[in-house]
C-alpha cells in the first residue's frame, strides 16, 4: 500500500499528512517562500543533479545487490522484478508543458527521498560493515535533497507553486530481512529505469535556450 498526503514545500519531506484521494491538488497562492533565495544558477544545478542521478542509479543498484548476497546476486530478475513495487505514476514526455514536468519530477523525487531513507536505514541495521553502498546511499539522498530543494525553487518563482500532492511506498519497518533486503532490490531496480525516463524528459526543459 502506499500514502498520500498534501505537503508544503516548507514542510519536512518526511512528514506525513492525512491521506488524500484522487488527482494531484496544486495549490497556488501569492506567498510563495523561498523562491527569493533562488540561486541564478539553479537551472543548470538542476540539470547536473538529474544527469548525475541518471549516471550513478546502475552502479547503486549493482552494488546494493552485491551487498545482499544470495540468493539475491543469482535470481535477481525474479527476487527484484518491480512490477508490484508502487511508484508515482510518471506520465509526461518531452512535449509536455514544463510546468506540468516540473510538478511530475517533484512527486519523483520526493518519494525517492523517502524510500532512499527507508533503504539507507535498512542496509546500515543489516549491512552496518557495507560502507561503500552506505556512502554511495547517503550521497544519492543529498544528490536528491539538492535536487527537491532546486524543483521547490523553480515551481515558486516560474509558476508560484508551493503544495503538490506526494505519495510515498510502503515502510519496510517490522519487516523481515529477506523482506527488507527485497523491497530495497525492487524500490532500486524501479529507480534505474525511472531515472532514465526522467532524465530523457527532463533534461531537455532544462536546457540553455
Amino acid at each position: 500500500s502506499s500514502r498520500t498526503g498534501v505537503v508544503p514545500f516548507v514542510a519536512l519531506l518526511l512528514l506525513q499528512r492525512r491521506p488524500v484521494a484522487g488527482r494531484a491538488l496544486l495549490v497556488t497562492g501569492s506567498s510563495c517562500p523561498g523562491h527569493s533565495l533562488c540561486r541564478s544558477n539553479v537551472q543548470e544545478q538542476t540539470r547536473r543533479q538529474v544527469a548525475l542521478l541518471n549516471a550513478t542509479a546502475q552502479d547503486l543498484f549493482s552494488l546494493y545487490l552485491k551487498c545482499q548476497g544470495e540468493p539475491f546476486s543469482s535470481d535477481t530478475d525474479r527476487l527484484c522484478n518491480p512490477s508490484g513495487v508502487f511508484f508515482p505514476a510518471f506520465r509526461v514526455n518531452r512535449t509536455s508543458e514544463r510546468k506540468e514536468v516540473m510538478v511530475a519530477m517533484y512527486k519523483l523525487f520526493a518519494f525517492l527521498n523517502a524510500s532512499l531513507g527507508n533503504i539507507t536505514r535498512d542496509q546500515e541495521e543489516l549491512n552496518p560493515m557495507a560502507k561503500e553502498l552506505l556512502d554511495r546511499l547517503h550521497n544519492t539522498t543529498k544528490t536528491t535533497r539538492g535536487l527537491i530543494s532546486n524543483l521547490t525553487c523553480l515551481l515558486c518563482k516560474n509558476y508560484n507553486i508551493f503544495q503538490v500532492d506526494v505519495s510515498y511506498g510502503e515502510s519496510s519497518k517490522g519487516k523481515g530481512t529477506f523482506k527488507k533486503k527485497q523491497q530495497g532490490c525492487q524500490v532500486l531496480r524501479k529507480y534505474v529505469q525511472v531515472i532514465a525516463q526522467a532524465a530523457r524528459v527532463l533534461l531537455p526543459h532544462l536546457s540553455p535556450p
